[in-house]
Order: structure tokens, then sequence, then C-alpha cells
């Protein structure tokens, strides 16, 4: 069975005050020009085989790679054996095309069946990944990677890196693990694939690392991946000497922020979020859930092996890749580091600066959220609130929207904004003309205030992209009126 989602019109219901879709069909591809499935795979990590999801295309490549002027046309075939939806994140399609059902535009797409989606994409690197329960964490995700002209113009290799945090035990265990508060507090226990049998009471929670005045770490995972692969057997990039290399780097893991190391290199950050920014050099940064940040470098002539690693937060753990040029020695590079790195900051955030700002306005809707929960209970939700009991951040269209973002928890949290990208306007308070994103890190006890134009109508979801978060209440929307 294949269906087809559409752009929608939308009308105001008088009783309901809410946004309601009213459906038809597109015209621009009645056949999608690419196709993607949704697939049972298995991967080896540390020496054990995994059986895990994955999004790929019939050649075998993971995820989509557009040119500039493609659009995104493409047929979505669900083949993992239970109901899923992927949401395309990064683009700004219709609200009926985003690949979630808890707005109301869409149902999970049933095993066996298939979907068509068709609007003009937005370049950048981008990703995509399941949307329907804990799935992301089993690994069904992959790069969405849409060109610009200057990208196809540029001397310069393309490498593309979407990064894992994996365990061998099912998701469903591991949030169980952290305790069942989360049931009394507006959790959706109906989620597909949740195991309502393995909740244990509160009690200690392995593999929690506490950092300084707060919480990192959730989970004890087993590895960290890039691109699939441990440091026990990394991909090894072949590299020209003094060639360029455009680095895409994806923080697909549901619940871990790193820092990059490029060790010998400098690269210049010209992109995060897909979105231009004014170059800044760096050899190392944090990097939150959800995030991408695009990196040139320049490789010496000489040539050489060079390690491109992430270590998770307030841990040694960490995993990579390796850029090697021909002829090169590559040595084996240990999965831990000698010491522990500190939580991710926004020490690069508060050097960002968009290539394109968004026009200065003032603004004509103005909201604060609070971040809300705690680990005992595992509860974790905004202004108090779980998704069942939610607060929607209601806009009118055309109007300039301005959030502030205050972290009340003991815990950081990646801020992840559907259908729309927002400009970083204030940190602390402190005004800032700052990067375009759609995913922002907001560390314990801080404030980071975001502005975004209402120009594209619907009902879309703002959460946190640490998924045990989402997934215990903390997510709200943006609902037009």
């Amino acid at each position: 069975m294949t269906l087809r989602l559409t752009r929608r019109g939308f009308v105001a219901s008088a009783a309901a005050a809410a946004i309601l879709p009213v459906a038809y069909r597109y015209s621009h591809a009645e056949t999608p020009r690419f196709t993607l499935t949704a697939e049972r795979r298995t991967i080896e990590v540390k020496g054990r085989s995994a059986d895990v999801l994955g999004l790929r295309q019939a050649d075998g490549r993971s995820g989509l790679f557009l040119d500039p002027g493609e659009r995104f046309s493409l047929r979505l075939n669900n083949r993992i054996g239970a109901p899923t939806i992927i949401h395309w994140h990064g683009q700004t399609p219709p609200a009926a095309q985003d690949g979630v059902t808890d707005t109301g535009y869409a149902t999970p797409i049933a095993d066996g069946a298939a979907v068509d989606y068709d609007f003009a994409p937005r370049p950048g690197t981008h990703w995509m990944h399941s949307h329907h329960g804990l799935q992301e964490m089993r690994l069904l995700a992959a790069p969405l990677i849409v060109r610009r002209p200057e990208d196809q113009a540029e001397d310069r290799q393309e490498v593309t890196v979407l990064l894992h945090d994996f365990s061998f035990k099912a998701p469903e265990e591991l949030l169980a693990g952290l305790g069942q508060g989360m049931m009394s507090h507006g959790m959706d226990m109906s989620m597909p694939g949740m195991d309502h049998s393995a909740m244990p009471g509160m009690g200690a929670m392995p593999g929690m690392n506490h950092g300084a005045g707060g919480d990192l770490n959730d989970i004890e995972f087993d590895a960290y991946l890039a691109n699939d692969r441990t440091l026990d057997d990394p991909e090894v990039v072949k590299v020209e000497k003094g060639g360029r290399v455009l680095l895409r780097l994806i923080n697909g893991s549901a619940a871990t922020a790193y820092w990059l190391d490029l060790g010998a290199l400098t690269g210049s950050v010209v992109a995060v979020d897909g979105n231009p920014v004014v170059p800044v050099m760096v050899s190392r940064l944090p990097f939150a859930q959800g995030q991408r940040v695009d990196i040139v470098l320049s490789l010496p002539a000489e040539g050489g092996a060079f390690p491109v690693l992430v270590q998770r937060e307030g841990d040694r753990a960490r995993t990579g890749i390796v850029l090697a040029s021909p002829g090169a020695t590559v040595a084996k590079v240990a999965g831990m580091a000698e010491t522990a790195v500190p939580p991710a900051d926004l020490s690069l955030e508060e050097k960002l600066r968009a290539a394109t700002p968004l026009a200065e306005k003032a603004p004509d809707i103005t909201r604060r959220i609070r971040l809300t929960g705690s680990m005992m209970p595992y509860v974790w939700t905004i202004d108090g609130r779980s998704w069942a009991d939610r607060d929607p951040i209601k806009v009118t269209p055309g109007a300039r929207v301005q959030v502030e973002i205050a972290n009340e928890s003991e815990m950081a949290h990646p801020m992840h904004l559907h259908g729309h990208h927002f400009a970083v306007v204030a940190i602390g308070g402190q005004k800032l003309a700052g990067a375009m994103r759609d995913t922002v890190l907001v560390p314990i006890g801080q404030s980071v205030t975001i502005a975004f134009d209402a120009d594209n109508a619907g009902r879309w979801l703002f959460h946190c992209h640490n998924l045990l978060h989402m997934a215990t209440g903390m997510m709200t929307e943006v609902a037009y009126s």
C-alpha cells in the first residue's frame, strides 16, 4: 500500500481553536525520484553481532544526498517489521510531511506500506530519523545532505560522519532502568515498542554520570559509533595530500553530547545545522545531540593519517574516523582518552555569527519557557508540564516570535524546533547576532533566547533532543492560529 502525504490547507476550528488539516494531492511528481527503505540490518560492534535498523537506498547507501535544485521527491518503504515514521530533521516541509504523528497530521506507517513525500528541500547538512517510540536508539537514522551550488564548485572532498551511541540492550530496557516515575507524569505508555512489563521501581540508576552541579549521561552505553564503527575498527577515509575536505558531522546520538577534537588539524566551521556562518577556526568544539557542523579542513602537503575524534562529555569514551593520504601509516587509536572532558558548553555558540542573519525586527510574540524535571523520579518537562499537559507556544502567521529558554533542571538539554530555523539572539540575557539553527544546547542553570519568523503554518514539535528526555515529557509545540 502506498499513501501520499501532501501539502495541506488549514482551517480554524471554532469549537477547539485548533488547526485541522485539509488534504489534497500534490501533482509535482507522480513518480517519486528517490526510494528509501527502513529495514533491519546487522552490524558488528566490538566483535559482536548487533541487530539494528537503518534507512538505505536500493544501492545500499545510507541516507539521501541531493544535488542543487533536486526536489525531495521520495518514496519511503517500511520493512522493519513494526510501524514507524521518519522525521526529516532540519527540513521545513509542509506540516503534513514533517514525519511525526504527535501533531495529528500523519499516522504511523505500517510494516510493508510506503508513503510518498514531495517538497522543496532546504540546503545543508541535515539528517533523518525515526520519530516513533524509541526506534532512534536502534539506529533508525541516516544522513540527509542537500548540496548548494558552491559545494559543487569548490575543489574539496566531502566526508559525512553520523554519530550514534549504542547499547546491546533494548532501548525499552534502558529506559526502564531509569525508573517508572514517568508513568504518573503524562508519558504515553502506549508508545509502540515500549515493554510495559519491565518497568521496575525506582532505585539505583546504573550508568549515571554525575557532573559538578548536575547530572551527565543518563545511560552507560556499550559503544559510540562513527558511521556504524568504533575505534576498534574505524572507517579510514582516503584523502589527497594537501587536499581540502568538507567534513559534515551529524550528532545522531540519542542521549550523548560530545567534544569534537581535530587533533593535529585546525578547521574552519562554515555552517551549523545546515546554515552558513561567518567562518570560525577551531581545533575542538562542543557538539550536542541533533546538531550538525560543517568544517573545512586543509590537509598538510606532506600527507599523513589524521584522526577526527569525538569524546563523550564528562567521560573518556570516544569514537571517530581517520583521514589518511596514500601510503600513510594508520596507527591504532584507543577508544578511551587519557583524561575526561568537561560538559558540553556554549563556547562555540558565543562565537558564531550567521552569514545571513535574521532581519532585525522587534518581536511580536514573546514567551519564556522553563526546562524542568529530575533524575529521581526520571521525568523531564517544560514548565512542569509533560506533552499530555502541554501549554503550546501560540503564534500567528507572519509574526516575529522570541522565546527565552531557561534551564532550571540538573541536566543540559539540546532543544529542537520542527518546521523552522531560528536565530540565537541572546545567551544568559546578553544579546548577540548568533547563528541560525534548529537545535540549540541549553546548559544547566543557563538561558538561551531564540527568534524566528512564523512562516510555516501548522503545529510543530518543540522538544529536547535527548530522546529519553523527550520520551518522558520534555516536549511542547508551536501552534499557529
